[in-house]
């Protein structure tokens, strides 16, 4: 187990594991923390996340059985003591780990009398098995035992149908989800109107990924939903109906602006959405700026460095703060006299 001190920071919006355990091969555990964050702002994260590590990570199952010999799938075989639907629910808990898609074949061929486990499959180099030493069958008679398997890279689940039967081979319901469980907990702090909140995200997984890995795969499946939005550009087009023109606004995506005007639009808008408690400022410098009515990185720019120095508690080096800021993290500048940027 490994456990850290949480550390919250005032100035920036930052992540830690706090904990990582592993309980058995096919069960880790990781909790993790995101702070510091404004009211509400940690129930939206955390139910956000915990969808996209339940249904939008990917995983590898073992998806079809095969066997020539066995008529149908409740069958049984003289000298092994499971039937055929209990081999078949054994390879269904079996954990694979792949990053390559499509269909692949693996197989098992022994003789008994022996147990055999997932270390008995013959896999493709790019396929491995979590836990060698799950069950899949007991041979108790000199009897022979080959089936060949399908294996597939999804997410969610697949449902076997009736229809799917073909050939002697038997689909099998996968779960090809490899996080097993997600929380979220949210914890308040601060008085007044300094509340904030820390999120707690906990994350058990099934050994194919650690919970670090699977935390990193749903935020950046959560990141590639919302990249269309970063590209949207608004146009118009025109309706005509009978004698009446109607102006509508649509969001069509481009790598590129087409105008300048458009692309002044957006990044006013851009500059908008920047808060100022994301720019490290010192927490004297934050409130003062709080208190002349500028929240926003585009505010700060409609104010150049004389009317910041107007400002009530405000020096030069808070000044020389502010726009070491902005040349570092942004690319900014603020003009010594007052010009408006938008």
């Amino acid at each position: 187990m490994v456990r850290e001190e949480i550390a919250v920071s005032t100035r920036a919006l930052r992540w830690k594991c706090v904990e990582l355990r592993i309980d058995s091969k096919r069960l880790y555990y990781g909790r993790f923390i995101l702070s510091p964050l404004m009211k509400g702002q940690a129930d939206m994260i955390g139910i956000a996340m915990r969808r996209a590590l339940l249904g939008e990570i990917e995983g590898t199952c073992i998806t079809r059985v095969k066997s020539e010999k066995v008529p149908h799938e409740f069958s049984t075989i003289v000298g092994i003591k499971e039937s055929v639907h209990e081999i078949v629910l054994n390879l269904k808990e079996i954990v694979l780990r792949s990053y390559l898609y499509g269909t692949l074949d693996a197989s098992i061929c022994v003789r008994g009398p022996r147990y055999v486990t997932a270390q008995d499959i013959i896999l493709p180099p790019s396929v491995e098995i979590v836990d060698a030493t799950q069950h899949i069958a007991n041979l108790t008679e000199q009897v022979g035992l080959c089936i060949k398997l399908q294996i597939e890279r999804d997410r969610g689940y697949s449902m076997k149908t009736p229809n799917n039967y073909q050939d002697g081979s038997y689909p099998i319901d996968a779960v090809f989800m490899p996080v097993r469980n997600a929380n979220h907990s949210v914890h308040d702090y601060g008085n007044g109107n300094e509340k904030q909140e820390i999120l707690f995200l906990e994350i058990w997984t099934n050994g194919s990924l650690t919970p670090k890995e699977a935390l990193y795969e749903a935020s950046r499946n959560l990141i590639d939903l919302f990249i269309p939005f970063l590209h949207a550009e608004e146009q118009k087009i025109h309706l005509e109906d009978n004698k009446n023109r109607v102006s509508l606004a649509l969001f069509t995506f481009h790598d590129e602006f087409a105008n300048t005007n458009i692309r002044k639009n957006k990044k006013k808008i851009a500059l908008k959405c920047i808060f100022i408690d994301q720019s490290e400022l010192p927490p004297r410098t934050y409130n003062c700026l709080k208190k002349s009515n500028i929240h926003t990185l585009l505010d700060l720019l409609n104010n150049s460095q004389e009317d910041l120095l107007k400002m009530e508690h405000f020096c030069m080096e808070d000044v020389k703060q502010i726009l070491d800021i902005l040349q570092k993290h942004f690319g900014f500048d603020l003009p010594k006299n007052k010009v408006s940027i938008y």
